[in-house]
């Protein structure tokens, strides 16, 4: 039945919508490139900002001196699980980069390095997988939100927080970093349609490493891309070389840009490889074979943009050993920082969880408080 079908619809009401299933935006400009977009190794790469991609690779350098510190210190046991971030370290260092001070960053467990890299000390991103705290660090101190191990929660966070931001006038983007895995997840539905119905300033970065623990790409999804999961929400999606930093920290100023701007969200998908296993837990070995791991070390975020650098007489030998110093120097700090013995109240359990206190949350802190009494004077 029409309007006009109606019971008591006269002949002269005759409203004019548009019929609800008409599209309401374009699909062809969100659409993203047939291939990642690529600059190292390419013409776009003359117009690379030196002074950008000396720190870019003092930082890649750095991170991958991070990782190998935070994994030897899982066999050491100071550190109960480390999920590491080698071979997409370029996904990280530009994240952290691209966003101003006034910025949020949103990351999931695996993403201490891009906390680090936006200047947080290295043994507060790492307190959380001590299981020292529920997190190392004041989020609003560093607007760097709580690492997320609920793989996808912290999008729809981000999305609130970003809309909330454009309510109140607030310059500030979000930036809100997830795996493929956490694609699958509903929370990152649910974030980019809210995103989009508001237009939240706001950019998701996918970094698709290949593997949801075991489980291949290709058993999460049918889409062509990641990316073009954007074009059902009413957003750009676009894809990128993920190893390539000056391509990746391109593509996110550019969706950073157009969310201050008010453009709206966009959805990056990042192709990149997790050379490690998922955690020092997991053998990779049951569901990967080695020629494919070093097939993607060919392809190394570091070795790319050293190469890059020094063919165009950016980067040379000292350049190289500078990098590399400062990277130890920030592998001794945090040594030293994970080797000392934390002093922990049990009691903290209880602090931080609400602003004021439940019945039943009450009753636990003194549950708790009577047994360690007893255990004292016994």
């Amino acid at each position: 039945m029409t309007v006009q079908e109606l019971p008591g619809a006269g002949a002269s009401y005759r409203p004019t919508p548009p019929p609800a299933w008409r599209p309401r935006t374009d699909a062809a400009p969100l659409l993203p490139d047939p291939e990642p977009y690529r600059v190292l190794g390419t013409p776009a790469a003359e117009k690379l900002d030196p002074e950008l991609m000396r720190r870019c690779y003092t930082e890649l350098v750095r991170g991958r001196r991070y990782n190998a510190q935070a994994t030897a210190l899982t066999r050491q046991g100071r550190l109960a699980v480390y999920p590491s971030t080698v071979g997409q370290e370029a996904c990280e260092i530009a994240a952290a980069l691209v966003l101003e001070d006034r910025d949020w960053l949103f990351p999931s467990y695996r993403d201490t390095l891009a906390a680090v890299a936006r200047g947080l000390d290295p043994v507060q991103a790492l307190t959380l997988l001590r299981g020292d705290w529920h997190t190392g660090y004041d989020p609003r101190e560093h607007r760097i939100a709580p690492l997320s191990t609920p793989l996808a929660t912290q999008l729809p966070h981000a999305v609130g927080l970003a809309h909330a931001a454009r309510l109140s006038g607030d310059d500030v983007v979000a930036l809100a970093m997830v795996g493929d895995g956490g694609t699958s997840e509903g929370d990152f539905h649910e974030a980019l349609n809210f995103a989009a119905v508001w237009r939240a300033p706001v950019v998701f970065l996918v970094q698709n490493n290949g593997f949801a623990i075991s489980v291949p790409l290709a058993k999460q999804t049918a889409a062509p891309t990641l990316a073009h999961k954007a074009v059902g929400y009413g957003m750009p999606g676009r894809l990128v070389d993920g190893n390539d930093i000056a391509a990746v920290h391109e593509v996110l100023a550019e969706a950073v840009g157009r969310a201050r701007a008010g453009g709206g969200p966009t959805l990056i998908e990042a192709v990149t490889y997790r050379i490690d296993a998922h955690t020092n837990a997991d053998d990779a070995t049951r569901y990967r074979v080695d020629a494919e791991v070093e097939a993607w070390k060919a392809h190394d975020p570091v070795e790319l943009l050293e190469r890059e650098l020094t063919a165009r007489g950016l980067l040379d030998a000292e350049g190289i050993q500078q990098a590399k110093d400062a990277a130890e120097v920030m592998a001794a700090a945090l040594r030293e920082g994970m080797n000392a013995d934390p002093v922990l109240d049990p009691m903290d359990l209880f602090a931080h969880v609400y602003a004021e206190q439940t019945d039943r949350l009450r009753e636990q802190a003194e549950m708790l408080r009577a047994e360690l009494e007893a255990g004292a004077e016994g």
